[in-house]
């Protein structure tokens, strides 16, 4: 097999078998580059593959597809959505956590949702960098090869799963989703822009949960 240690998690062996050799090189290469630039790059380096690291491809359940990274400084967590408990709640992420209440009839007392990644849930970004205060400043350059073979694993997986995509941009993703085995949740994104138009009312918590439930799995505490 070929060598392949980018994400230093299980899924690098899976990773493996689906992406070209060259991939992780050129990866490498690219982070070397953005992170000896004078403007930051966010997350930490040492961060960009939390999600991998926190949430192992046999113990995936629950797929959250974000855009990429918060563009400010200390923010992004390398889990999308998440920010670390004490900084301002985004605005995104601020809406999650109120159909969060609505839908189960308790508030979550927190917005780092590492907790989430530590029980199965993948908090994937499709682009795991950003340029400081310039959103989408990585899109198209490396990183959507490594996520769209993530996605594509995920959905190979025996295990049922959930994927939920908010937005138009994570919904492009679900012709990598085998829909027949999977649940695919799908809305508008929670931004204020757009949360009114039907992310408010969705209840993509419980819903996950009855599909896990049914598959005789472990549900989610979306709580902790």
């Amino acid at each position: 097999m070929v060598e392949f240690h980018l994400t230093n998690s299980s899924w690098d062996q899976k990773l493996a078998l689906s992406l070209p050799q060259s991939y992780e090189p050129a990866a490498r290469a690219f982070m070397d580059r953005v992170y000896a630039a004078d403007s930051p790059t966010y997350p930490e380096r040492e961060n960009v593959f939390a999600a991998y690291q926190m949430t192992p491809l046999e113990e995936v359940k629950v797929v959250i597809l974000g855009q990429d990274p918060y563009h400010q400084k200390g923010q992004a967590q390398g889990l999308s959505f998440s920010v670390p408990d004490g900084m301002k709640t985004p605005p995104s992420l601020r809406n999650i956590l109120k159909e969060l209440q609505n839908d189960l009839g308790q508030a979550r007392s927190h917005q780092d949702l590492s907790p989430w990644a530590k029980q199965g849930v993948l908090l994937l970004n499709a682009v795991l960098t950003v340029k400081d205060s310039q959103a989408n400043a990585h899109q198209g350059k490396i990183w959507e090869q490594l996520t769209d073979q993530t996605i594509a694993l995920a959905s190979a997986d025996s295990k049922p799963k959930v994927f939920i995509l908010w937005g138009a941009f994570a919904q492009k993703k679900a012709k990598l989703i085998d829909e027949r085995r999977h649940l695919i949740i799908q809305t508008v994104h929670p931004s204020p822009l757009s949360a009114y138009r039907g992310f408010f009312g969705s209840r993509p918590f419980s819903r996950s949960n009855d599909f896990l439930k049914k598959a005789s799995l472990s549900p989610i505490n979306w709580l902790e």
